[in-house]
C-alpha cells in the first residue's frame, strides 16, 4: 500500500455531533422538540450565564447541582457565550418562531376549545403552523393537537445547516455535562460545518479499522489549509488491535457499560442501546471499547428516546457497520414523543425498523419481540419506548431498560405469551430527575414544584424489580443502566454513594436473588458471559 494511504484514525478521537454548538441529542433533531429546546433550554442557559457567570461557576462545583442548567466555563468566556447567543438568535430565528407558535397554539386551544367542533378554530392556528398540525380532542373533550411530523422535516423548520461535528482527542473521562454546556472554540478541537448525514463521517469512521489517505479524507471533509496540521494530528500509522469475530457454539454476552449489551453468536450480532467508551487512553475502569465491536452489526436495538440510550456520538461512527436498527413505533405526532424512525432516517441511517408491543421479528435462529415498557417518562403520553425480548433458539434474554414495573399484571400477560426468561437485565435508577429536568422545555405552562417532583424519570426499585423475578423465573438477573461508569457522567450527571437509594435498592434485589439461588449482580465496567442454547425442535 502506498505510504500516503497507510493512516488510521486514532482510537481516542471523538466525533462529537453538534447542533448550533450544542451537543446533538434526539430532541434537537426533530424540528418541534428542537425549537422548544432552543428557546426553553439553550437561550435560557446562555442568558443566565451572561447575566451571572459566577453563579454557574459555583453551581458546577456543588455535587448536589450535577446535571443542572449551569454552564461549565468557570465563570469565564462570557463574550464567547454572548456571541453564541447572538448567532443562535439569528441562525435559529425560524425555530424560535416555531416555538412561539406552539405556545400560542396551546393557549388558543385552552381558551377556545370547549367541546364543540374544532373545525372553526383552524383559522386561529398561528400562520406558520397551518398545514402542520391537526386539532383534536381526547375522549374527555380535552383539546390538543398533533404534528404531521414528516412534513416538518421537509419544511424550513428542519435546517441541516445548523449541524456540525467536532473532532478532538480525549485522554480521560472528564467532560462537562453536555446538555448545559455548549461547545465553544478551542485550539485543540476541530469544528466542521457538515451535516450529520454526511457520508464523509462514515469514511472517516472506517479509518479506525481500515487504513486510508489523509489527503482524501481531508478533501471529503473540507478541511481548511490552516487547520490541516490539527487534522493530521488525529491520525497514526499504527494499526489498532483487530476485532476477532466470535465463532464459538454459544451465545456470548458482553456488557459495555450502562445499558449497552452486545449479544453474539457465530451467525448474528445484536447491540442494545449503544453507548461505547473509547480505546487508546487510560481509564480508571476496565472496560470494552469500540475496538471490541464486530465489523458488521446485524441489529441495533433502541429501547427509548432518552439521551443516555440514543447517543449519536456512538451511533454516527457505527453507522457504516449497522445493517438494521429497531426502534419502538410511535405515530401520534405528539410534541413530547418524536418519531424515532424519522430521527434516524434524517441522520443517514437506513433500514430503520419500527416495532410494536408484542410484535415479533424473526431471522435465522433468533427472534426479537417488543415488550411493554412502563413508567420512567414522568407519566407523559410517550409511545417510543419498548423492552426487548431476544431469543436465540430456546435461550431467552429480556432487556427491560429503565422500565418501572408500575403494574405487575402487564408482565403476567406477557409471560402467558413468552414464558420463562433465562436472563433479565433491569435498570434500577429509582430516584430519577423530575419531569422538568428533561421535558421542561416542552411545557407551555410552569408545573407546580410539588407536582414536578412527584413525576420523576425513575426506574424500578426493589419491590417493582422483584415483580420481573417472580413472574419470569430467571436463572440470572443483572442490574444495569445505572449510569455509574465514569464515561457516562457527561451525559447522565449521576454520582452515587453507598447510601444512594438506587444502590441500596439494587443491593437488596441482588441479595434476594442470591437467597433464592439466582445468579445476580449489579453490572459495572465490563462483563462477558457465554450461554449454551438448544435448538428449537423442528
Amino acid at each position: 500500500m502506498n505510504g500516503n494511504n497507510c493512516w488510521y484514525l486514532k482510537p481516542n478521537v471523538i466525533i462529537e455531533p453538534l447542533i448550533e454548538g450544542w451537543y446533538a441529542w434526539s430532541h434537537l433533531i426533530s424540528p418541534a422538540t428542537a425549537a422548544m429546546n432552543v428557546v426553553g433550554r439553550h437561550l435560557k442557559i446562555m442568558n443566565s450565564y451572561i447575566q451571572s457567570p459566577e453563579i454557574h461557576a459555583a453551581a458546577v462545583l456543588n455535587p448536589k447541582m450535577l446535571g443542572g442548567p449551569f454552564m461549565d466555563y468557570k465563570g469565564g468566556r462570557v463574550d464567547e457565550v454572548k456571541k453564541l447567543r447572538d448567532e443562535t438568535l439569528a441562525n435559529q430565528a425560524t425555530s424560535i418562531q416555531l416555538a412561539a407558535a406552539i405556545v400560542e397554539l396551546d393557549k388558543m386551544l385552552k381558551t377556545n376549545a370547549k367541546g364543540y367542533s374544532l373545525e372553526v378554530l383552524y383559522d386561529k392556528v398561528p400562520e406558520i403552523l397551518k398545514g402542520y398540525v391537526e386539532l383534536i380532542y381526547d375522549l374527555n373533550n380535552n383539546p390538543s393537537y398533533r404534528f404531521f411530523e414528516p412534513l416538518l422535516y421537509k419544511s424550513k423548520f428542519y435546517n441541516k445547516a445548523s449541524q456540525s461535528i467536532a473532532l478532538w482527542l480525549t485522554d480521560n473521562d472528564e467532560r462537562p455535562f453536555c446538555l448545559s454546556t455548549p461547545r465553544l472554540d478551542d485550539p485543540n478541537i476541530l469544528q466542521l460545518n457538515i451535516p450529520l448525514d454526511s457520508p464523509a463521517i462514515d469514511d472517516l469512521s472506517r479509518m479506525k479499522r481500515n487504513a486510508g489517505s489523509i489527503d482524501e479524507i481531508a478533501a471529503k471533509l473540507g478541511i481548511p489549509d490552516e487547520q490541516r496540521h490539527l487534522f493530521d494530528s488525529f491520525f497514526t500509522k499504527q494499526e489498532h488491535p483487530r476485532y476477532r469475530k466470535y465463532e464459538g457454539p454459544k451465545a456470548r454476552m458482553r456488557y459495555f457499560g450502562h445499558a449497552c449489551i452486545l449479544v453474539e453468536t457465530a451467525e448474528v450480532s445484536i447491540l442494545v442501546d449503544p453507548l461505547i467508551s473509547y480505546y487508546g487512553y487510560e481509564s480508571s475502569v476496565v472496560h470494552f471499547s469500540d475496538i471490541d465491536l464486530p465489523d458488521v452489526i446485524d441489529y441495533v436495538l433502541i429501547t427509548h428516546n432518552h439521551q443516555d440510550h440514543i447517543l449519536f456520538e456512538t451511533l454516527l461512527p457505527l453507522r457504516h457497520k449497522i445493517k438494521n436498527i429497531i426502534v419502538p413505533r410511535t405515530t401520534g405526532g405528539l410534541l413530547q414523543d418524536p418519531n424515532l424512525k424519522l430521527v434516524f432516517n434524517n441522520l443517514g441511517f437506513e433500514n430503520v425498523i419500527e416495532i410494536d408491543e408484542m410484535e415479533e421479528i424473526r431471522f435465522r435462529n433468533c427472534s426479537i419481540t417488543g415488550v411493554p415498557f412502563t413508567g420512567e417518562h414522568s407519566d407523559l403520553n410517550i409511545q417510543a419506548k419498548t423492552c426487548f425480548h431476544v431469543a436465540i433458539d430456546q435461550f431467552k434474554f429480556l432487556f427491560a431498560a429503565d422500565s418501572r414495573i408500575l403494574e405487575s399484571k402487564i408482565y403476567e400477560h406477557v409471560y402467558d405469551s413468552l414464558g420463562d426468561i433465562d436472563v433479565v437485565f433491569l435498570g434500577m435508577e429509582c430516584e430519577g430527575a423530575p419531569l422538568s429536568w428533561l421535558y421542561g422545555p416542552l411545557l407551555t405552562e410552569d408545573l407546580a414544584r410539588d407536582k414536578d417532583q412527584s413525576r420523576r424519570l425513575s426506574g424500578s426499585d426493589f419491590e417493582k424489580g422483584m415483580h420481573l423475578v417472580n413472574i419470569f423465573h430467571p436463572r440470572e438477573v443483572y442490574v444495569y443502566a445505572m449510569g455509574q461508569e465514569p464515561w457516562l457522567e457527561f451525559i447522565s450527571s449521576l454520582k452515587y454513594t453507598e447510601e444512594s437509594k438506587p444502590i441500596v435498592q439494587s443491593d437488596k434485589l441482588v441479595a434476594e436473588c442470591h437467597k433464592r439461588g439466582i445468579i445476580a449482580e449489579r453490572l459495572f465496567g465490563e462483563k462477558e458471559l457465554l450461554y449454551e442454547y438448544e435448538a428449537v425442535p423442528a
